[in-house]
């Protein structure tokens, strides 16, 4: 198995660093026939950082990802590969170091949404990435082989408690983290929470790759179609675990309320691809699931996010304790008609 080796800590503002990073760009795109035109404009974050680099073919987006989020770059390689009308085919990419090279997206369905709220947008969205899912569940083991991180049900439960292990993590008792009561109930809930994972694999529905971060900062909205980026939090796992954020963040930007029939709605345009093969009631069961049990999935992702001596990591050392905690919050949307 091949280890990816990406940068846990690496100074991104260090001259030495810049050099070699615009060093890899310069030589990617003049690969492409393009040139750089400008000035960079960067954006940092705890777990990558992101340029925006004009050329004499339009803008063009490097990325470099730290150790938690590294596998991003052989990912959107495999997508690209699997799904190419589905995702952004990157100009280059370097798995080992996390590094990618992305052509321009065009606007996203936020900005789409912003000129038009209408949630028919959301309708249209959400088959394509439906799709995807399904031409990448035969490749999940080679994913995970590759280093995507495994999140699927019959790992799932374990990983939850491994991460209660993880006291540092959550911040037990501090402001910003889990107060013992919740930390207690959680190790309480290990045993359901294993019976829940055992039930949605039982459900037969193929593991694949799941965003985890599926809102509409995250999907273009070009001519060509609806493109899905952004796959630094995106795991193995059940397909489904993605209606989390998806639902919410729909539902938190259109304001209604959590059992709202267009949520419905939304949610079986989604599963609309999987009746082929099982019944709308099986769907449904797997769907309220896979929200619930997704909680301790988000959580995990934010601790591999977090894991570097960034200090701007306590921005959002909250999210971690806080998605686990969700695991209480998660409830599921009003039953299919």
């Amino acid at each position: 198995m091949e280890t990816i080796a990406g940068e846990r800590a690496p100074d991104w503002s260090s001259e030495q660093w810049q050099t070699r990073a615009r060093g890899w760009v310069d030589e990617q795109l003049a690969a492409a026939g393009r040139r750089i035109t400008g000035a960079v404009e960067p954006r940092v974050r705890p777990w990558s950082l992101v340029w925006r680099v004009p050329t004499d073919g339009g803008p063009v987006w490097f990325k470099a990802n730290n150790q938690g989020t590294v596998h991003e770059a052989v990912l959107i390689a495999t997508l690209a590969e699997l799904t190419p009308d589905r995702v952004l085919t990157p100009i280059a990419v370097d798995p080992q170091r996390g590094w990618s090279l992305l052509p321009d997206g065009g606007e996203s369905l936020r900005d789409v949404l912003g000129r038009d709220p209408d949630l028919a947008h959301w309708e249209r969205a959400l088959p394509g990435y439906a799709a995807l899912q399904l031409a990448t569940a035969p490749r999940a083991d080679e994913l995970v082989a590759l280093g995507v991180p495994d999140h699927r049900p019959e790992v799932l439960a374990g990983l939850l408690a491994d991460l209660l292990e993880d006291r540092e993590s959550l911040r037990i008792g501090a402001e910003d983290g889990l107060d013992p009561e919740t930390y207690e109930r959680l190790r309480a809930e290990v045993p359901a929470y294993a019976e829940r994972c055992r039930r949605l694999a039982d459900l037969g529905i193929a593991s694949t790759i799941q965003h985890d971060d599926l809102h509409d900062g995250n999907v273009f909205a070009g001519p060509d179609g609806y493109r899905y980026f952004d796959w630094g939090d995106a795991s193995v796992a059940h397909p489904f675990g993605t209606l989390l954020v998806t639902v919410r963040s729909i539902r938190y930007a259109a304001e209604l309320a959590a059992d709202d029939a267009a949520l419905v709605r939304l949610r079986d345009s989604y599963l609309e691809a999987w009746t082929d093969r099982y019944d709308r009631r099986t769907l449904v069961e797997a769907a309220d699931l896979a929200m619930n049990l997704g909680a301790v999935s988000r959580s995990l992702s934010w601790r591999r996010a977090l894991d570097t001596v960034d200090p701007a990591r306590a921005e959002y050392a909250e999210a971690v304790p806080g998605w686990l905690a969700e695991l209480f919050a998660a409830a599921p949307l009003q039953p299919d008609s």
